[in-house]
């Protein structure tokens, strides 16, 4: 069975089983047949509006970067960079930035892996007390 024909055929389960829910009130109508056919025009109106919905979430397109926040931050960077120990910024640099294995960065930097990476986390907190208080 296709999509659309599953999709016609839940919709249809959906619509008989709330008729069914609502007999004692649907019997005594005018028009049953019709009142069945409403039922599943609106639950399946209700279904696309629900898809819509969601794409709409989906695909909601993201505001343009603003390019001069961009430079602020990065030049906040730099000098938080800046502030930190050469040793500690060698090491951050290294293990994030250029992603290199922590043995590697000790060898560059003529120290234990162990070292490089305690450097690193020093680096790290050190930036992120910066950036929560960025006037200290």
């Amino acid at each position: 069975m296709t999509g659309d024909a599953a999709e016609a055929e839940d919709v249809m389960q959906e619509a008989f089983l709330k008729v069914w829910e609502r007999w004692e009130d649907v019997r005594t109508a005018d028009d049953p047949a019709a009142y069945l056919y409403r039922t599943a025009f609106n639950l399946f109106r209700s279904r696309i509006r629900r898809a819509v919905r969601a794409a709409r979430r989906v695909a909601r397109p993201s505001p343009p970067p603003d390019a001069f926040a961009q430079i602020d931050e990065r030049e906040d960077l730099l000098a938080a960079l800046r502030a930190l120990a050469p040793r500690q910024r060698a090491a951050v640099v290294l293990l994030d930035l250029l992603d290199l294995p922590s043995q590697y960065a000790g060898d560059l930097l003529g120290v234990k892996a162990v070292t490089v990476r305690t450097l690193a986390s020093q680096a790290r907190r050190a930036l992120q007390a910066k950036v929560e208080q960025p006037n200290a």
